[in-house]
């Protein structure tokens, strides 16, 4: 979100182009892009129109390539008409009244599909319009609510008809409930007081409260949200969840406010560093008022901060400081599990990871096992006790861990996977190797990736052309724990029976003669179906509780492994500790733990195995 504080003029005349704020909302977007590959959607408002002309105007576009197809699109118009009025084009007042997307204020968005339809309409920034400007409202997000269903009810009850069923419609139609609330009692109280219509409109935009309408519109809402929105007067605002579990940052000085989902967006953008950047607490929302007042306002009760430690570890970009030295400590707080499963065997190994967001834990890893060998040099030359030569100190001293970039993503290849009869063998071909890196026969192979989810893409492509290395050992090594609860909030991975940690707690129950905990999990969320979400306990949690983390992995490695394989293949999972250790300050861990911070999530892990028991192919919320 960019909201300019000052006259359009004021930007041409220091900035050198009235441009200033939309060309910031390019730059951000384009520096966010991680957060969204399957479309875009941007929305700009013009401050102080006259009545008749449009002061919003939207732009949604489909597709990998959708913000640049998007600010294509308002740069070649832009082209068209500073050749037919060359004199006039860079006048600020000539542009705002005569282009579109020449502007005050922008909501811009990105798109990462995890649910729903591709198509146009599930694009942010969405609009719910009015003929007064005070009602009119877009809204765009970063966002996952559980309980749709109630909020949908209440919708209901509150005699609306809403359009859709799905948790955005929802959000956006409750918003609009409270806004209509507030915008009619401000209306009442002023012509009670004798005002004109046209002169109430202008006291409902000064003294409408936008903090009271997020609060009263939020009151039931359970999960994880990053929201910002705009009126058509003018006020604009940004909201975060009470546990803070979706990421917001903002930014201000005398000319411009900022939101985005990252910090590093914001500091690349405006060369600002890194303390400049404040979060936004959760539970609050940034409110900017038409006339630019600024304000941070409490709106919900602030919980204990859960927010979404799986975000640092794959989804955000590793350029943040904060981020970079997580997932660096992330892949060092490995290194005495990865000893074990190479028997210490340093010499004979080699260091990779798999492209592109494990790099960082790579570095760390990297780093761990130097130190370990640095040590063993150390007690090398200690036995020697100084009765050796130089070439003998030489020898060891020049040993180190052997570091190759084994794995190469072929991303030529990724948009053409199609959920057809093909598929499989795309997958196996979606990343390469580097030929000649190991020593046939006589090397293991220590792998790093961020996160071992499904297994499908290890099983299908990644272990199949590492053992054509012909390693002794595939060592696979997640920078996370073992993903075993679906997470609801943002993230979206929702069934159950998709992860493999899950699968092979089953497996093992299976093995063990151990159905029987199976159908009492099964019986106790059965039981709780029709209760309230508060009342709900995530009863899944007793498929894994009579096996180690290590027995999981192993059965995992078991699993991910078929005939055709020559090499040993071994797991490695972060542990919980570990992963708290490296993340302080980011605890949400429901998705590995089952603690989820709002009861409807409960009510999602106890849906979800109910779904999987059932065979019905749907997320759980």
């Amino acid at each position: 979100m960019v909201r300019l504080l000052k006259p359009l003029e004021h930007y041409q005349l220091t900035h050198g182009s009235w441009r200033y704020g939309l060309e910031k909302l390019y730059l951000l977007m384009e520096k966010q892009r991680n957060r969204g590959q399957d479309g875009a959607g941007i929305v700009s408002l013009k401050m102080n129109t006259q009545p008749g002309m449009k002061y919003f105007n939207r732009q949604r576009e489909n597709g990998s390539d959708a913000i640049s197809t998007i600010f294509g699109k308002i740069y070649k118009d832009y082209a068209k008409a500073e050749r037919k009025n060359p004199g006039a084009f860079n006048d600020p007042q000539w542009a705002k009244t005569n282009l579109s997307f020449a502007a005050e204020a922008y909501l811009g968005h990105l798109r990462y599909g995890t649910f729903g339809s591709n198509s146009v309409e599930n694009l942010h920034p969405v609009m719910r319009q009015n003929n007064w400007k005070t009602r009119n409202l877009v809204l765009a997000g970063n966002f996952n609510l559980t309980n749709v269903d109630e909020l949908f009810a209440r919708l209901i009850d509150l005699g609306q008809f809403p359009k859709d069923y799905s948790d955005t419609v929802t959000m956006l139609e409750k918003v609009g409930h409270f806004l209509e609330k507030e915008n009619q009692e401000l209306f009442d109280t002023f012509k009670s007081k004798g005002y004109s219509n046209r002169d109430i409109t202008d006291q409902i935009a000064k003294n409408l409260d936008v903090g009271k309408v997020l609060s009263e519109a939020s009151k039931y809402w359970d999960g994880g949200y990053a929201v910002a929105g705009m009126m058509g007067h003018g006020d604009i605002f940004a909201m975060r969840d009470p546990w803070g579990i979706r990421p917001a940052f903002y930014y201000h000085n005398d000319e411009i406010v900022i939101v985005t989902s990252e910090r590093p967006a914001i500091q690349t953008a405006m060369n600002v560093k890194f303390d400049e950047v404040n979060e936004l607490p959760p539970g609050h929302a940034l409110v900017v008022k038409k006339d630019g007042e600024i304000r941070v306002e409490r709106i919900r009760k602030e919980e204990e901060k859960k927010s979404c430690s799986f975000e640092r570890i794959y989804f955000s970009r590793g350029s943040d400081r904060e981020i970079y030295r997580e997932r660096k400590k992330l892949g060092e707080l490995l290194v005495p599990d990865i000893l074990r499963a190479i028997d210490n065997d340093v010499d004979n190994t080699v260091f990779s990871f798999i492209p592109n967001t494990a790099e960082s834990a790579f570095y760390g890893m990297v780093k761990g096992i130097e130190e370990y060998s640095i040590s063993q040099k150390l007690e090398k030359l200690k036995k020697l006790d100084g009765k050796c030569s130089q070439e003998e100190i030489v020898k060891i001293m020049s040993g180190r861990a052997r570091i190759e970039k084994v794995a190469v993503k072929d991303l030529k290849l990724r948009t053409f996977i199609s959920q057809d009869k093909g598929r499989k063998d795309m997958v196996s071909h979606v990343y390469d190797i580097t030929y000649g890196s190991l020593r046939r026969g006589e090397d293991n192979l220590v792998i790093i990736d961020d996160s071992i989810v499904r297994g499908t893409t290890l099983k299908q492509s990644i272990i199949k052309i590492l053992d054509r290395l012909d390693p002794k050992l595939i060592v696979v090594v997640s920078s996370s724990p073992q993903i075993r609860y679906p997470d609801c909030y943002g993230i979206d991975m929702a069934k159950l029976g998709d992860f493999i940690a899950f699968q092979a707690a089953i497996e093992l129950l299976k093995e063990n003669e151990m159905e029987h905990v199976i159908n009492e999990v099964y019986k106790k969320c059965n039981l709780q179906k029709d209760l309230p979400k508060e009342e709900y306990v995530n009863y899944v949690k007793d498929v894994y509780k009579p096996f180690t983390d290590e027995q999981i992995s192993a059965k995992i490695a078991e699993m991910l492994t078929d005939s055709s394989i020559k090499a040993e293949v071994k797991i490695v999972y972060q542990g919980i500790k570990g992963l708290h250790e490296a993340v302080p300050d980011d605890k949400g861990d429901w998705y590995f733990t089952g603690d989820y911070p709002t009861p409807g999530g409960n009510k999602v892990a106890s849906t979800a195995f109910l779904n999987y028991i059932h065979g019905v192919n749907t997320r759980a919320y």
